[in-house]
């Protein structure tokens, strides 16, 4: 397939933001792609070369691209710089200096959507002294032969500064509609996307074996599971309401959640939003093979910090310093941890998330052996709110956040948020009656003693249905000088002179960033807003919902991704469920 097809594709995408007609495009495109090579397709949409559990990253520095640009365009680097200062997108300057190549290649090279993937999969594989060499090789050969356009989005890809602002939803619904001629079946692609965690595998089933073949999607072992999530509750009340007469509470652990895949002495480790974290674990994968009893088995459970002497579970934060790429053992040795099991999702090469609640957690505690390092996270069946209360404050005391209910006869369902699973927490009981976990979308330089950080973060929720990030407000306090180094750390490789087209705000930051980092924020209520955009229109016409005095508490959610942070009606439901909404009056 020619390259030029999918580079005039990309070029379509990035001048709209509307939902509507980047899912139109996608449809097109997927149309006249063969069916072996929509799988590479799919991954380069997003700016990828496989699904992102198998960790492969280009890692081309800009200083290499425009080295490279220079040798296949023989100008000066420092024209080729200052043409990127000028556009902020080194993909459009590059089309821009290309248009005035002044050396010519004889011998061209057709450009095509598998040359491109093949020779990008080959500089992520490179490694060693001469690394550096042979990745501006492979760059200038594709620059060589590509058009102008071609060049800006083979850039654009190898920088990982592809803006097309379309996410998961948005494709598996121009896979629907391509394929099936039916948006609805989006649901079909949706379960056999949770279970695979593989978009790309996903687009070539169906593109080759019709809905049939997405139907008998199955569990693949090494393969991470979407993990299931929860509703939130105020009040032991709200939860009964909910849940009914009978269902099993758990302590809600503050640590790290956990899918462990293992085989034999083979464990494979994903993080709750499918990142592979075997490296920070080594003790995990040391000592778990010895507490299975199967032959193949995928659980999850919480890596907590403990007091070794006491045993008490430490805060999350404490867990995070294992978070580092040096002296990991240093790490393991003053950060002990306790692998707390709550589910089981595969055993002996049976899917187990067809079962309920109830059978799982037998199957679960027939097939894990308890030990010092390996346990059960308590369960207590409860049937009233005594029993909730009082298994709660075990829970606190023990130094948890607070409980998870789940219901009794429901399956695990991957990937998904509901009321089959609750959370409650101790500081849901306070006014606003939630902490937030919030994306950061924005940036404000600081002044005084913040100089040469972000003094303060612009923030959003996730728009499930928009598949967007609307603003809900801007946080300046709770901040340590250690936590803006941190966080500037962190926020820094993110910039983006440009803001991503799944940001809505109506506010101008100093500088926007790739919406990806999730934050912890407290609050002392929600108010209206006609400024910030979450949940905009849901209240009240051209009125969105706001944070009044937002506070960061210390709490980086690494293990989140952007579209696991709170959502538009999670924050619609707080603001309802407020005892007073007096103060809605006085707009922010």
């Amino acid at each position: 397939m020619e390259f030029a097809t999918l580079a005039e594709s990309f070029n379509k995408m990035e001048s709209t933001r509307k939902r509507l007609e980047l899912t139109q495009f996608l449809v097109e495109l997927f149309e006249k792609t063969p069916h072996n090579v929509i799988s590479k397709i799919v991954y380069l949409i997003q700016g990828k070369l496989r699904p992102d559990f198998e960790g492969i990253e280009l890692g081309v520095a800009e200083k290499l691209a425009i080295r490279a640009i220079s040798k296949s365009s023989g100008i000066p680097i420092k024209k080729i710089e200052e043409e990127y200062r000028k556009r902020g997108d080194l993909g459009h300057a590059s089309s821009i200096i290309l248009e005035q190549k002044t050396q010519t290649t004889f011998l061209v090279e057709d450009i095509t959507v598998e040359r491109v993937y093949d020779t990008l999969f080959k500089i992520a594989k490179l490694g060693g002294s001469r690394s550096q060499d042979m990745k501006m090789k492979y760059i200038s050969s594709l620059l060589n032969d590509a058009t102008p356009l071609e060049s800006s989005f083979i850039l654009k890809i190898l920088l990982g500064t592809l803006r097309l602002g379309i996410a998961e939803n948005t494709v598996m619904d121009a896979l629907a509609i391509a394929f099936s001629g039916n948006k609805e079946n989006r649901k079909k692609l949706q379960h056999a996307y949770n279970v695979s965690s593989d978009l790309g595998k996903v687009a070539e089933i169906i593109a080759m074996k019709g809905l049939e073949g997405i139907e008998k999607f199955e569990i693949v072992l090494f393969n991470p599971i979407r993990p299931m999530l929860a509703d939130r509750v105020k009040s032991e009340e709200e939860a009964i309401e909910k849940m009914g007469n009978q269902f099993a509470a758990e302590y809600k652990l503050d640590g790290e959640r956990v899918q462990l895949h293992i085989e034999g002495d083979k464990v494979e480790l994903f993080s709750r939003s499918l990142e592979r974290i075997e490296n920070y674990y080594p003790d995990i994968i040391e000592k778990i093979p010895k507490n299975i009893q199967a032959d193949n088995i995928i659980l999850e459970a919480e890596a907590v910090a403990i007091n070794e002497n006491t045993g008490e579970f430490l805060p999350f934060q404490e867990l995070m310093h294992r978070r580092r790429k040096y002296k990991i053992e240093k790490a393991v040795t003053e950060y002990p941890i306790t692998v707390n099991f709550f589910d089981i999702l595969y055993c002996n090469g049976k899917s187990c998330v067809e079962l309920n609640y109830k059978e799982r957690r037998e199957k679960l505690e027939k097939h894990i052996k308890e030990d010092e390092f390996a346990k059960y996270i308590p369960m207590r069946i409860v049937k009233n709110q005594n029993e909730i209360e009082d298994f709660m404050e075990n829970s606190i005391n023990a130094g948890s956040e607070g409980l998870m209910l789940k219901m009794l006869d429901k399956p695990y369902q991957a990937g998904s948020r509901g009321s089959h699973w609750l959370k409650l927490k101790r500081e849901y009981r306070n006014e606003l009656g939630d902490s937030l976990d919030l994306v950061v979308i924005g940036g404000f330089f600081g002044k005084g003693r913040r100089t040469g950080n972000y003094g303060t973060l612009l923030l959003a929720t996730y728009d499930e249905d928009e598949d967007t990030f609307p603003s809900i407000c801007k946080v300046g306090t709770g901040f340590s000088d250690e936590s803006l180094d941190q966080l500037y750390q962190i926020l820094h490789p993110k910039v983006s002179i440009k803001k991503n087209t799944r940001i809505i705000s109506e506010m101008e930051a100093d500088v926007w960033f790739e919406p990806e980092l999730v934050i912890e924020v407290v609050a002392s209520e929600i108010t209206l807003s006609p400024i910030h955009k979450a949940a905009l229109n849901v209240i009240r016409n051209d009125i969105g919902l706001a944070l009044r005095f937002p506070k960061f508490t210390g709490k980086i959610r690494v293990e989140k991704a952007a579209e696991d942070a709170s959502t538009n009606e999670e924050v619609i439901t707080l603001y309802k469920g407020q005892k007073k909404v007096a103060h809605d009056k006085n707009l922010m």
